[in-house]
């Protein structure tokens, strides 16, 4: 019996560990910054010789500069992931800057590899994300000024701005690259085109729809 039990708990912690390295592991060594100039191709990005590591490498400045929200969404998304900052290579964890013109939107998108947590700084925020088939359900709240959401990973989220004024969100992500999928973008703009009949089958409407959608992307 005390065999058995040795050997589902051995099991059991296997199974963690390998849940755990389902996302990103955990790094072998103080750190491994990520060198673009190698052709290496790993998952992740290759270390930078330590001897050449400057503390350039760790920091990245431009956070405290709006982003421009002149664009059909109003919205501008200030990214640092490591490919902005290559020390975050193998740290598991990134974060952005997320400006939003007044009724602005960061429209309905995935983070295939990170669950976002986000920080209002500034205005008022819509939020929500929808959860998985077969329900579907959408959960949503108005965020304040200092008030904190989660995102969890690959479910479909959103934002919008509902106040007067300019907003500023603050987000982090447990990636080093997150990944972002916008929904619209990927099925109406991909390159090339999903097949209209197919689209206008998935969204039961008429292909002309389909086709002045596409033409937007």
């Amino acid at each position: 019996m005390a065999k058995h039990i040795m050997l589902l708990m051995s099991l059991m912690a296997l199974s963690f560990s390998l849940l755990a390295f389902a996302f990103e592991p955990s790094p072998l060594q103080d750190f491994c910054v990520a060198d673009s100039t190698s052709s290496a191709r790993v998952n992740g990005q290759p270390c930078k010789n330590p001897a050449l590591v400057q503390a350039s490498d760790f920091s990245f400045s431009g956070l405290h500069l709006p982003g421009n929200t002149s664009n059909p969404n109003g919205s501008r998304v200030t990214a640092v992931s490591v490919a902005q900052l290559p020390g975050l290579n193998t740290l598991g964890i990134s974060m952005v800057r997320i400006d939003y013109a007044p009724w602005g939107i960061n429209p309905p998108h995935t983070h295939p590899r990170a669950t976002e947590i986000l920080t209002v700084l500034e205005g008022s925020l819509q939020v929500g994300f929808v959860t998985s088939n077969p329900d579907n359900s959408l959960i949503t709240k108005t965020l304040q000024k200092g008030d904190v959401f989660v995102f969890p990973v690959g479910l479909v989220h959103f934002q919008r701005n509902v106040g007067t004024g300019n907003a500023v969100a603050i987000a982090a992500l447990s990636s080093q690259n997150p990944g972002v999928i916008t929904i619209a973008n990927a099925v109406f703009g991909s390159k090339p085109g999903i097949s209209n009949d197919i689209l206008a089958k998935a969204f039961q409407v008429d292909k002309s729809v389909v086709d002045q959608l596409q033409a937007k992307f």
